[in-house]
């Protein structure tokens, strides 16, 4: 209650919490327009048969089940930045810009992630309406109202990244991450609606057991988000004139959930893709396109094989972004120039082989559990047979992520003001 009091007497950081819940009403408005030429009844049973729009939905935080003007979300921006730094693997001048060149390297490494969002928005536009128009949703539109739609959409993803950034600048937190956060948690009291609305009292065992289930799975989240790997640091002492530096100790935190949501956005991408191409195959002229996709589709339909498939890429891009994201060699070379060792462990080279066979080690904890929360809401829905009573995935890996992060926020504005 004193940190409540606190927050809402100082003005700065009022302002700041203001400000962001503002701009998530803003977001929420424009989540409820929709684009013109939308037939909301075919939109309405398209999507109560369709699983793959159901987990598109999650990273448009909830403005993709009415075709909102906002449809895309943040989805470009999230895919341009996941590819910008694939990049720095395979251009030297982009890591250089990344890793070395500081905050404004940082600064223009974002730029470059902003240029690429325009085309990749416009190309998942045009993707998305294409499939749709074929579906029937749209009904019958001429060219010019198609490029419209998708000028449409293109710029209601660049207001969310510009929206996103604003956030993160003048608000408390990750913006882009806060705006999904927001999205996932709108579509809670219509989950609980439609939980309560088919209520059978037979079915009160099963959902007190969901309850008391879904917080063990929170509470064994956030500990593994939270969980870290903490490496002792020694600094060597060194004598300049009259004065001793260094001789203290500390510790290289390497946490097990290193890679954090990312991987389960690349397996979302790499599943999705093919079952949006099949869809939209699935409509073209030729029988044997059609006979193939429909194969492909029914195959990537059981929700055993999709099960399989999703924690496997899981597993696999765990450990692929954990290595592109965190280099043992530059972070022993950087150690040895400020003169800082692992004790009982030689500086250099060993000391990265040290490092990579503690990160392999932590990363095996975190890829399996990040592969067991992300099929986990396909196991809960065919163990218990509702589709409102699942839990896990990337919705609550988001959600348990940003808040904690959003409480770090504050607690760091709070101490900042409050310390003597």
């Amino acid at each position: 209650m004193d940190s409540f009091r606190l927050i809402f007497k100082d003005t700065s950081l009022r302002k700041k919490i203001l400000f962001v819940l503002f701009a998530l009403a803003l977001f929420r408005v424009g989540a409820a327009i929709p684009i013109p030429g939308v037939d909301a009844g075919r939109l309405a049973s398209f999507f109560s048969g369709s699983q793959f729009f159901g987990l598109l939905n999650i990273f448009t935080g909830g403005a993709f089940d009415n075709l909102s003007i906002l449809m895309l979300g943040v989805g470009p921006y999230i895919t341009a930045s996941i590819i910008m730094q694939l990049l720095t693997m395979l251009v030297p001048r982009l890591k250089e810009i990344y890793h070395e060149e500081g905050e404004a390297g940082r600064q223009k490494f974002n730029q470059y992630s902003r240029y690429l969002t325009v085309p990749l928005a416009m190309l998942q536009g045009f993707g998305l309406l294409a499939l749709l128009g074929q579906q029937g949703v749209l009904g019958q539109l001429t060219v010019f109202d198609r490029f419209s739609n998708i000028i449409i959409v293109t710029a209601g993803s660049l207001l969310l990244m510009w929206l996103g950034e604003l956030i993160t600048e003048y608000g408390i937190g990750n913006g882009v991450s806060i705006l999904i956060f927001a999205g996932i948690v709108s579509s809670i009291p219509q989950a609980i609606r439609q939980t309560f609305f088919s209520f059978d009292p037979t079915q009160l065992p099963l959902i007190v057991g969901f309850i008391v289930a879904a917080i063990a799975i929170v509470a064994a989240v956030i500990v593994v988000t939270e969980g870290q790997r903490p490496v002792p640091i020694s600094y060597a002492r060194r004598i300049r004139g009259n004065r001793v530096y260094g001789g203290t100790s500390t510790y290289l935190p390497l946490r097990v959930n290193q890679a954090g949501v990312i991987p389960i956005i690349f397996a979302l991408s790499i599943l999705l893709f093919p079952q949006m191409i099949m869809k939209f195959l699935a409509g073209a002229n030729n029988a044997a396109v059609q006979s193939v996709a429909q194969a492909v589709l029914a195959f990537l339909a059981n929700p055993w094989t999709d099960a399989v498939l999703y924690f496997t890429l899981v597993f696999a891009f765990t450990y692929f972004y954990t290595s592109v994201t965190f280099d043992p060699n530059a972070i022993a070379e950087n150690l040895q120039k400020s003169g800082a060792f692992v004790p009982g462990i030689r500086p250099g080279h060993s000391t990265a082989e040290f490092l990579y066979k503690i990160l392999s080690r932590i990363t095996l904890v975190g890829a399996l559990f990040l592969g067991a929360i992300a099929v986990l809401p396909l196991t809960m829905r065919a163990l218990t047979g509702l589709v409102t009573l699942t839990i896990g995935g990337t919705a609550l890996l988001i959600v348990v992520s940003v808040v904690l992060e959003t409480i770090k926020q504050i607690q760091a504005q709070i101490v900042m003001r409050t310390y003597e």
